[in-house]
């Protein structure tokens, strides 16, 4: 199902055909996704493609990416380039790609038109505007106007997908009404705005569930006053770490992530017993989320397997 829609906002003005409703009724449970280990420090080289593959052939239906700047961890889009490589059905998240610190519009949309293209149209681009000061500051952007410099980005990126950008060999091929599929982010008035009017749903943040169902609430509120039929998509990660050493491991990660400032904010919502495990997807269910995205405290393989055995993938 789809409809056409048009937004006049400052810097957004697009007509673009988008899916309204293009996830499956919540009630069976939400789709299950798994976290690449693309940003688990000293990754090894090839874990991010033998993740990818293992994580397909074990029945997960999407792969997903968290995006830093100043970090150990690999390009989001790098990563997800070489999980497309390896795998045919799985959707290719990010959850979120910060867009204001990449300063170019049209640089980020020929990099995720390249994705959509070679992955076959598996693209679901979560888009937010990113909080880690210091990769602003290395960046030589200012914290200050990045909503207005997303919105102006974002602008040029549309028109790059619809077609509408040409150089001397004529224009960069139009991508097909509505793709990459976008999710937005954020808690701002303004987040809620970029998602009702150009987006297929919201995407929430790795950890606090009253944040959580107020953001569902907010993104549906600003989805039915833009007119929107259905309802958006809401997708929503959580960390997780099985085995053993389970508690240790995600101590570990969880701290060296988040540092002491979110550390007691993240860790109670990192999942380690297929107990907890249990019991959040089912709370995540009832509050509507359609996409679960679980993303890895370690980038030792057994932990997809582990994982996909709890759920029995």
């Amino acid at each position: 199902m789809s409809e056409a829609f048009k937004t006049r906002s400052p810097a957004i003005v697009h007509d673009r055909p988008m899916d309204a409703v293009d996830h499956q009724d919540n009630q069976a449970g939400p789709r299950i996704g798994l976290g690449l280990p693309a940003a688990i420090p000293d990754v090894p080289p090839g874990a991010t493609a033998e993740w990818a593959g293992l994580a397909e052939n074990l029945g997960f239906r999407s792969l997903a990416v968290i995006d830093r700047l100043v970090y150990d961890n690999l390009d989001p889009l790098v990563a997800l380039a070489a999980a497309a490589a390896v795998t045919e059905h799985a959707e290719l998240f990010t959850t979120v790609l910060n867009v204001p610190w990449r300063q170019s519009g049209l640089m980020l949309a020929k990099q995720l038109w390249s994705l959509e293209r070679i992955s076959g149209g598996r693209v679901v681009a979560g888009l937010a505007l990113g909080g880690w000061s210091e990769d602003y500051r290395e960046s030589g952007i200012s914290l200050a106007g990045r909503g207005a410099a997303f919105d102006a980005m974002l602008d040029v990126m549309l028109r790059a997908w619809d077609g509408g950008i040409s150089g001397a060999g004529g224009p960069l091929p139009a991508l097909p009404s509505g793709r990459p599929r976008l999710l937005f982010g954020g808690f701002a008035p303004r987040s809620y705005e970029r998602m009702a009017a150009l987006g297929t749903g919201w995407v929430a943040p790795l950890f606090g569930f009253d944040a959580l169902l107020g953001g569902i609430a907010a993104a549906q509120a600003a989805w039915s006053a833009a007119d929107r039929s259905g309802r958006p998509r809401i997708a929503v990660g959580r960390y997780f770490s099985l085995g053993p050493d389970a508690d240790s491991t995600a101590d570990k990660y969880i701290h060296h992530y988040y540092g002491d400032q979110f550390l007691a904010a993240a860790r109670p919502d990192v999942l380690t017993t297929p107990e907890h495990l249990d019991r959040e997807l089912q709370r995540l269910r009832d509050a509507g989320c359609d996409d679960v995205l679980l993303f890895p405290c370690s980038a030792d393989i057994d932990q997809p397997r582990r994982l996909a055995s709890v759920l029995e993938l």
